[in-house]
């Protein structure tokens, strides 16, 4: 059964690959604004005759495009398959749930990997960035943990266009925009209003970014980083079920009321 769930998932791998073929163009747009909102906020930096000003924003901006794209694919996975209209095949496919999720979410990865390479290369040409003291290896842990999170907050993201077909994917946005602006992605937390710093505690971003920020800019390993590492951990581990358990609860719901297939 397992081998049968894992060869289902990578079918879900494989038609991404295919949608993204057919919509080449359109991924190539966004991967250009991508770049060039990368290097516009890199330039404030700049602007501030800062190297490690640049290299923290560059950090911001790249690692926040991945995280984004993770979180934005997956919460959009059903608006998708309406688009596509194939959300009735998909859902009454003989197919467990979490095998959908995990075919969607590892494609997404995958995409988000490969696109946050191509700009970090471009953007590291652009300003001639030197990371000699960057610990790459630790980057890469940090990014394997803090995808959980996201992928978590996808799921439940994903639930919004369930609940709405009208407004559920506009709703993501919201969502997307809220963690963007406590997690201080392109400051730091500390110049919010009192009153919004709280919500920066609970955004995986937040620690994500600390992480990562140092493991890139200060050299900082897994022993230095060990308590965020955990916390990133332990927050994935309960976003990752909460969002399985609201995305299901979602379905059900739209079942029950006929908005499964509903385009408006």
């Amino acid at each position: 059964m397992l081998y049968r769930e894992a060869n289902a998932s990578m079918a879900f791998v494989e038609r991404s690959i295919y949608l993204m073929k057919r919509y080449l163009g359109w991924e190539i747009v966004f991967l250009t604004y991508t770049i060039v909102n990368a290097i516009s906020i890199a330039f404030i930096g700049v602007a501030m005759g800062n190297t490690r000003q640049v290299l923290y924003l560059v950090v911001g901006a790249v690692l926040w495009g991945f995280l984004s794209l993770l979180f934005h694919d997956i919460s959009e996975s059903i608006a998708w398959e309406r688009w596509e209209g194939t959300i009735e095949y998909t859902l009454m496919a003989p197919i467990r749930r979490i095998t959908y999720l995990a075919g969607t979410s590892a494609s997404t990865i995958v995409y988000g990997l490969v696109r946050t390479i191509i700009v970090l290369l471009i953007i590291s040409r652009f300003f001639e960035l030197h990371l000699e003291n960057a610990n790459l290896a630790t980057a890469a842990l940090i990014l394997a943990i803090s995808s959980i999170s996201f992928i978590g907050l996808g799921f439940l993201g994903a639930m919004l266009p369930l609940l709405s077909p009208e407004k559920g994917p506009q709703a993501t946005h919201i969502l997307e925009a809220l963690i963007l602006l406590v997690s201080g992605v392109y400051y730091e937390v500390d110049i919010l209003p009192r009153w919004l710093q709280p919500f920066s505690l609970i955004s995986p971003a937040t620690y994500t970014l600390k992480a990562m920020r140092a493991a890139l800019l200060e050299g900082a390993g897994p022993r230095e980083l060990s308590g965020t590492l955990i916390l990133l951990l332990v927050m994935g581990m309960v976003l990752m079920p909460l969002g399985y358990l609201a995305f299901t609860m979602g379905e059900k719901y739209a079942r029950r009321a006929g908005r499964l297939s509903r385009n408006g």
